[in-house]
């Protein structure tokens, strides 16, 4: 394979970009000053070495915390479990939230086998103990994995007096959190809605 077909290649294994956006790319990298490819090359890299998982929320991280974790201006009685932590980002955006967050790591999805073991809820159950949880607020993307997943933490969380809430739908059911413009999110956000049980 020569460079021009293993960069396209490659390009296009990153998620939601064909064969005809990974040449486009491609092309656009090419075309560049070689600093511009050395640079992305170097931050690629840097991301990979320095970026690890946040041991309290597991989203990404320089340092064993990351700065909202560590921000002691964060109400930790508060949590926001989100599916992935790209979504840890828009939510910030709205300025609406003042807590931490729980990233999960994907959904719970049995035709995948994708179960609870697979995902960080133990270390969410642990979270709640050692914070003093008054609030566990689901921001997790309306489709039938995410519905369920909310449901079963909802119905785990249910003994414990622990209120839950959801943000309410001004998401359109199949969108994504991550690609919400930040007013809509923002008032999801405030107008979350107790779960029923």
């Amino acid at each position: 394979m020569n460079p021009l077909s293993k960069l396209i290649f490659e390009l296009a294994k990153l998620p939601g970009i064909g064969e005809k956006t990974a040449t486009r790319l491609a092309y656009y990298i090419l075309n560049q000053e070689s600093n511009y490819a050395e640079a992305l090359s170097q931050a690629l890299k840097d991301a990979k070495e320095k970026l690890r998982y946040c041991a309290e929320c597991f989203n990404f991280s320089e340092s064993e915390k990351c700065e909202i974790c560590a921000d002691a201006g964060r109400d930790i009685t508060k949590i926001c479990v989100v599916e992935r932590p790209s979504d840890v980002t828009p939510i910030e955006r709205t300025n609406s939230y003042k807590g931490v967050y729980h990233v999960l790591h994907g959904l719970l999805s049995p035709l995948d086998g994708i179960g609870p073991e697979d995902l960080k809820m133990k270390e969410l159950f642990v979270r709640l103990k050692t914070h003093d949880a008054k609030e566990v607020i689901f921001a997790i993307n309306p489709s039938v994995e995410g519905e369920a997943t909310s449901l079963y933490l909802s119905r785990l969380l249910k003994p414990t007096g622990i209120k839950t809430s959801q943000v309410a739908y001004g998401i359109p059911f199949g969108g994504t959190i991550e690609f919400t413009d930040r007013h809509t999110l923002g008032k999801a956000l405030e107008n979350r809605v107790e779960m029923q049980r």
